[in-house]
């Protein structure tokens, strides 16, 4: 009998050992949420029920006996399908939660980011289209069930704290007096270029203009109005370059009444340091760039190169 009991409490023992690193029930991942101040019992009874574990009380009885005994984090959790007990109080305790991201690319218009505000899953309530400008393009992690209005505070609050920091290093003597300025400046630095290299000579051109008091004649100023910021699809029509809108920086001089897109961190330190240059003009170069010139004839030379580019892609 002594024997019969040892070897029925090794076999006891081996099973409970084994179970704590065996394959769990679940054939696919699943998502669960650790509430704040969540005890292992009650995160258990929620593994439990959502099906990742077969039993919360030998969970929980496996977790006393072979776990670290350190505390388990709230947050969202993805748990891999046939997680072990051991796998997911790892997981639990090293507090690995699920990250949601809402990705705003530098560049990206309002109208755009309230869209993939509203499709990203998890987040709850309804949100007006954010003002121009006001979004810090970057990625952004929420939490399941987190509101809306709070993800675009954290955009908003990161785009200031962003642009004070870059004021506060701004070269002198530049023509924008305000921070407002500074934004409507990068927008256009951010949609005219595709090369990051070029951006303080864009700056620098747009500086030089706004010092002299040229028109900045800046396309994406024209379409903004047509689209808010969305591709215009065709080319820009005559009366669209000639409408007086207060955006349009080929019927007005100046800077256009406010930003017309989302600019980064890159363009607005451009905007508020540019490139030393004398250029006043630029026209593409087709390779996504730009070629600069001091004097109209030099501009009238590279802009005939271009076009005969164009010309040559069937374009014109």
């Amino acid at each position: 009998m002594l024997l019969l009991g040892l070897v029925l409490g090794g076999g006891a023992l081996l099973w409970f050992v084994q179970g704590w690193n065996g394959a769990g029930p679940a054939q696919n991942p699943i998502e669960v949420q650790v509430a704040p101040g969540s005890s292992l019992s009650s995160a258990a009874r929620t593994l439990e029920a959502a099906g990742a574990i077969r039993s919360a009380s030998r969970f929980l009885s496996q977790a006393r006996v072979l776990g670290s005994g350190a505390p388990i984090r709230a947050g969202e959790y993805r748990v891999p399908a046939r997680a072990s007990h051991a796998q997911i109080l790892g997981l639990l305790q090293g507090g690995k939660v699920l990250q949601r991201l809402v990705v705003v690319p530098e560049g990206l218009p309002s109208v755009l980011v309230h869209e993939r505000l509203m499709r990203a899953p998890g987040l709850i309530g309804a949100v007006p289209v954010p003002a121009e400008g006001s979004i810090l393009p970057d990625s952004y992690a929420y939490q399941r069930d987190e509101s809306r209005v709070k993800v675009v505070a954290r955009m908003q609050a990161a785009m200031t704290e962003t642009l004070d920091a870059l004021w506060a290093k701004r070269a002198a003597g530049l023509p924008v007096s305000s921070k407002a300025e500074a934004l409507a400046l990068a927008s256009i630095i951010e949609k005219e270029t595709g090369k990051p290299s070029e951006r303080r000579m864009v700056a620098g051109v747009y500086t030089n203009r706004l010092r002299v008091g040229m028109k900045l004649q800046a396309d994406p100023t024209v379409i903004y109005p047509v689209t808010l910021g969305r591709p215009l699809g065709r080319r820009i029509r005559v009366s669209e370059r000639d409408a007086d809108n207060g955006y349009n920086t080929y019927a007005m001089p100046g800077l256009p009444r406010g930003p017309i897109t989302n600019p980064g961190r890159e363009s607005i330190a451009a905007a508020l340091n540019p490139a030393a240059t004398g250029a006043l003009f630029m026209v593409a170069d087709g390779t996504g760039g730009h070629v600069f010139a001091d004097t109209l004839a030099q501009h009238e030379a590279n802009r005939a190169k271009w076009y005969a580019i164009r010309r040559a892609r069937g374009e014109m």
